[in-house]
């Protein structure tokens, strides 16, 4: 039984999770605009289709927000398809870009000076996809939670009322035991990088868990 969410780490960790090395901080592209896209695109379909949505966008030469807030909403929605949703998916990546470029101006600005409180306000935003664009694209200190962080939480007997009192347990845990989680990397570690990570190996375990039959 573990007692915090610092034991779990550690167990995650034993266990050779991350094994996709692909971004420091497991995100691809993490501190980018994508992260932004991705984070719109990834929901309710599999990464491996969000990715030939991403390079769709980057071989018709639209690489960066403001290139997507200028596009209409048809063409947005032909060339992000094979992320599936792709009609309202389109609206919420169109809406959100002109957003971003009218109240901060570019991506950089919006990753120094967006609050949660502005993401959650934006069509298609909700508590996870929120705290993914603050952990990942801007950098922040923000624990992103899941259905795998919750499946595999009540493997060990514990279960939350919401969203937010499971990401409040699982930050706990890290915060009281960042010096002895300095100790298990070997090094200084960032809050965002230990959280971007510690999302990340829970993601990968769940992943590879059999799933329930129905």
């Amino acid at each position: 039984m573990i007692q915090n969410s610092f034991e779990l780490l550690v167990m995650l960790k034993d266990a050779g999770f991350l094994k996709e090395l692909r971004d420091p901080r497991w995100w691809p592209n993490s501190g980018t605009y994508e992260v932004v896209v991705g984070t719109i695109l990834t929901q309710q379909t599999k990464w491996e289709k969000v990715e030939k949505s991403l390079d769709t966008l980057k071989k018709s030469n639209i690489n960066s927000l403001e290139e997507i807030s200028k596009l209409d909403i048809k063409t947005l929605a032909t060339l992000i398809k094979k992320s599936g949703f792709y009609n309202t998916k389109a609206k919420y990546l169109l809406t959100i870009s002109k957003n971003i470029i009218k109240d901060f101006g570019s991506f950089g600005e919006f990753s120094i000076g967006v609050d949660r409180d502005w993401l959650l306000a934006q069509k298609g935003i909700g508590f996870e996809s929120a705290d993914s664009i603050l952990c990942y694209g801007c950098m922040r200190d923000y624990f992103v939670v899941d259905n795998y962080t919750a499946k595999l939480l009540e493997t060990y007997g514990y279960e939350f009322e919401n969203y937010e009192e499971l990401r409040e347990w699982m930050s706990r845990g890290v915060l009281e035991n960042k010096k002895k989680i300095e100790q298990l990397y070997g090094r200084d570690i960032s809050l965002n990088e230990i959280y971007a990570r510690f999302h990340g190996k829970i993601v990968e375990y769940g992943k590879l868990q059999p799933k329930k039959k129905r």
